[in-house]
């Protein structure tokens, strides 16, 4: 996966200084990310629990004592010069974590989701114009050849005018309580299946038509397996639970076009519909997976007129070349920042996502469709 922008960084004999913050499970992929690549060099990191850090790295077959290891991110960032920070913290510290990283000039790779609300979000976008520095969001996603493919129908005309979108996924059993409790805590999480999950099956459609500004939302939210004791080994789960494991929504687009959107955590049935994108010269069938997992179930179909008739055709199941789709994310990112941007997956995109979550999290707690409302950045 060598790039025009690691042979530049080769040359220079320079690495990009780079820290971890919040050492969950998720930093485990960024941090062997990072270390495939020559051109990084990870410096250290933070979390707020005492030791977690130490025993991440360790963990991860780093040497802790030769590492910069701080209790919070502002601790982190205002004794080390740093090039980049991968923002790997529960959801509701996504926003405060991002910020002090750009008020410092420090480049962000941002985990999904972005944040919780929308004000969060528009936060996010503020500091990253004043800063000037690179903001990539977690979406990795969009490097699959599938979802790509997904695009470049859409985006080719073939399916004409889009005017009815259905979208979402999820399992069958998947609450993350193997991860511990920080998935389903309001305090920590903020969101749950809807920020979870239901964030990347949203991106896969608004990427493909363009990212339109949502301009309503009629939405509705569930916790009926998360707060039921006999779902969990452990019931004391259902006590701390205070997150949503099922959303869904009907949402109105720019352009006249309609979101039709579902997403669980747990419910009782395999799947809750596959991806359907409606157009007027043709639609696409996109096969929902058993755990929503940034690809396609099966072949996708166009459905079309051809001389009249009506045909279907397949689209073949797309191979990433052994390629890792985290490995790209991380490496979009850092020839970002080598090169001075563009971002791979910017802000300014995904705050149209986060938009409709919040929108979706509000209008389910008023009962009743709300406008959605987005500030100039």
């Amino acid at each position: 996966m060598e790039t025009q922008a690691d042979e530049t960084a080769a040359k220079s004999g320079e690495k990009l200084k780079v820290a971890i913050i919040g050492c969950g499970w998720i930093a485990e992929a960024h941090v062997k990310s990072y270390l495939k690549c020559d051109d990084v060099e990870i410096i250290g990191g933070a979390d707020l629990i005492p030791g977690k850090a130490e025993a991440f790295f360790a963990e991860m077959g780093m040497d802790p004592s030769k590492l910069k290891l701080y209790p919070s991110h502002k601790e982190l960032l205002d004794n080390e010069e740093l090039d980049a920070v991968s923002v790997c913290t529960y959801n509701a510290t996504h926003a405060e974590c991002t910020i002090y990283a750009l008020e410092k000039g420090v480049n962000v790779l941002l985990e999904k989701p972005m944040c919780v609300t929308l004000d969060e979000a528009v936060d996010i976008c503020r500091a990253e114009k004043k800063s000037g520095k690179v903001l990539s969001i977690g979406f990795q996603p969009r490097f699959d050849a599938n979802m790509q493919m997904i695009k470049k129908i859409v985006q080719s005309g073939e399916l004409g005018d889009i005017y009815y979108i259905q979208t979402g996924g999820g399992r069958r059993r998947g609450i993350p309580t193997p991860y511990g409790t920080s998935f389903i805590e309001k305090e920590t999480a903020g969101l749950g299946a809807l920020g979870d999950i239901g964030c990347y099956s949203l991106d896969v459609v608004l990427n493909a038509v363009g990212n339109p500004k949502p301009l309503t939302v009629t939405g509705y939210k569930s916790d009926f397996f998360g707060k039921n004791p006999k779902y969990y080994k452990n019931p004391e789960y259902a006590d701390v639970f205070g997150v949503d494991d099922f959303a869904a929504a009907f949402v109105r687009l720019e352009g006249g076009i309609i979101l039709d959107f579902r997403i669980a955590w747990a419910m009782h049935m395999d799947t809750p519909g596959d991806t359907l994108i409606f157009g007027k010269e043709g639609g696409l069938r996109i096969p929902s997976t058993d755990c929503w997992n940034g690809s396609v179930g099966g072949a996708m179909k166009v459905y079309h007129d051809v001389a009249g008739e009506r045909v279907e055709t397949e689209i073949p199941v797309l191979s990433n070349q052994g390629k890792d789709l985290f490995d790209m994310k991380i490496r979009s990112f850092l020839d970002a920042i080598i090169t001075g941007g563009p971002s791979p997956i910017p802000a300014s995109e995904i705050i149209y996502n986060q938009a409709i979550i919040d929108g979706i999290a509000r209008s389910a707690e008023l009962g009743r469709e709300i406008e959605i409302e987005i500030p100039e950045i």
